[in-house]
């Protein structure tokens, strides 16, 4: 049998069934249809069953466990921890809270500040939904500002994507046909786009993003590797070459332009931000922490700027009832070394978050990484003790001579405590000892029964 013979021969193999069952189905006198997914019912109850089958009623199951609360044992909990945070790859320089949801406080080792690295991605993020509420969303819009010129006005979406880029082209070329010259504004955020607290070789070495109001993929490359050096200038390229591939003729290359009254032909919205700030914490995305650090300094002050973020982002955690003595913020990722925060002001604002006062600000727990599952704990808690896999959640920091962790823990007696640990002055080659010391000490809060 012949290549084309073999084909035909698949073919048949493949149809003659379907066929088959087509036909029974007509004989049958049954219709076949496309069926309709777009709007599911949201009640599983209001689905009837099946014809002939009846099911019993629906009853109140009773609970199998009673909640996480109560709070734990003050000593029980210095005997779980203290010879762990002893351990010498932490080096000389270690805080330490733990605390009960409840907000009483089990055990405290250090005082002052220290460098929190990305666990301070907490105050940013809790600051963000604070300020600007989980249903928040951030637009990014085309405008028309003359004869024959689009503009894309950046947002501050810190997760736009390139799918959006041409959902926007795609709904502008419905309205504006033949020849256009491409603009885009950034006007939204203010300030240098790199951090002056930051090393020089952050944004160089592909580190970290400059941090503008609009760009695409965080601003990284097409290629997948690095930085481009421009983010809202090519985000703009992006969108004028879906443009050309909607139909359009586009002329010259993109240039930045500020639009004071231009008249909206597309609009495109980012995820709510209890989304994004889920994301932010899962992955550490340094460049969204940055971008809702701006995005809270405009909702307080009117200027999105590094500046105006960090100012922004202590007053509203300060608001809270989050002890901020000491505190220093330049940035809202934690990549600045000149960030100085304590132990007990992550604490505290993993508690505040985790109130049933404060629903608004759940999604900072629920975006906690899972100790070896997700994020940046997905390779972490699997040597030695593994009581803490899947039962610590908590945001990682790393810099280097830095480590951090802080986090929700429930021990074996099924109590929630709230720890918040920072070791600021590691050796570099006790930079791997000193990660998986805290997370011994995580570990050693799972395994315990502190519950008093």
């Amino acid at each position: 049998m012949g290549r084309r013979d073999a084909r035909h021969g698949s073919r048949l193999a493949f149809w003659l069934p379907v066929v088959l069952v087509l036909g029974l189905l007509a004989a049958a006198g049954i219709a076949y249809v496309e069926v309709d997914r777009a709007a599911p019912s949201d009640d599983p109850a209001a689905i009837p069953p099946p014809a002939g089958l009846t099911l019993p009623a629906l009853t109140t199951p009773s609970p199998v466990a009673t909640g996480a609360t109560g709070s734990a044992d003050p000593g029980a909990v210095r005997r779980a921890v203290e010879q762990v945070l002893d351990d010498a790859d932490l080096g000389p320089h270690v805080l330490a809270t733990i605390a009960g949801l409840d907000g009483s406080q089990l055990y405290s080792a250090g005082s002052g500040t220290a460098m929190p690295a990305s666990t301070l991605k907490l105050l940013t993020t809790t600051a963000a939904l604070d300020t600007l509420g989980p249903d928040h969303t951030f637009d990014t819009t085309v405008v028309t500002d003359g004869p024959r010129r689009v503009v894309l006005v950046g947002g501050g979406d810190p997760l736009l994507s390139p799918q959006d880029l041409k959902k926007l082209a795609r709904a502008t070329a419905a309205k504006v046909t033949g020849t256009v010259k491409v603009s885009y504004d950034i006007s939204l955020f203010s300030g240098p786009a790199i951090n002056p607290h930051w090393p020089a070789t952050y944004v160089p070495e592909g580190v970290v993003s400059p941090i503008q109001a609009l760009w695409v993929d965080e601003g990284r490359a097409a290629t997948g590797f690095g930085r481009v050096d421009d983010p809202a200038a090519a985000a703009a390229q992006v969108f004028a070459d879906d443009l050309v591939r909607a139909g359009l003729t586009v002329r010259g290359t993109p240039d930045e332009r500020t639009v004071a009254d231009g008249t909206e032909v597309a609009r495109i919205s980012s995820r709510p931000l209890s989304q994004i700030v889920e994301h932010t914490l899962t992955t550490s995305d340094n460049e969204a922490a940055e971008v809702l650090s701006h995005q809270v300094g405009l909702a307080v002050s009117g200027v999105g700027s590094f500046a105006a973020g960090a100012k922004a982002v202590v007053q509203s955690v300060d608001d809270l009832g989050v002890p901020t003595s000491g505190a220093k913020v330049y940035d809202g990722s934690g990549l600045s070394r000149d960030d100085l925060v304590g132990s007990d002001t992550l604490a505290s604002v993993l508690e505040v978050a985790a109130s049933a006062d404060h629903p608004e600000l759940r999604s900072v727990v629920t975006g906690l990484p899972v100790a070896g599952f997700t994020g940046s704990l997905v390779d972490r808690f699997g040597q030695g003790d593994l009581a803490g896999r899947g039962v610590v959640r908590a945001k990682t920091g790393t810099l280097t001579g830095t480590s951090g962790l802080a986090g929700i823990v429930t021990d074996r007696d099924g109590t929630p405590i709230v720890f918040a640990l920072i070791a600021d002055r590691v050796d570099v080659l006790d930079t791997l000892d000193a990660r998986e010391a805290l997370d011994e000490v995580a570990t050693a809060l799972a395994a315990c029964r502190c519950g008093s």
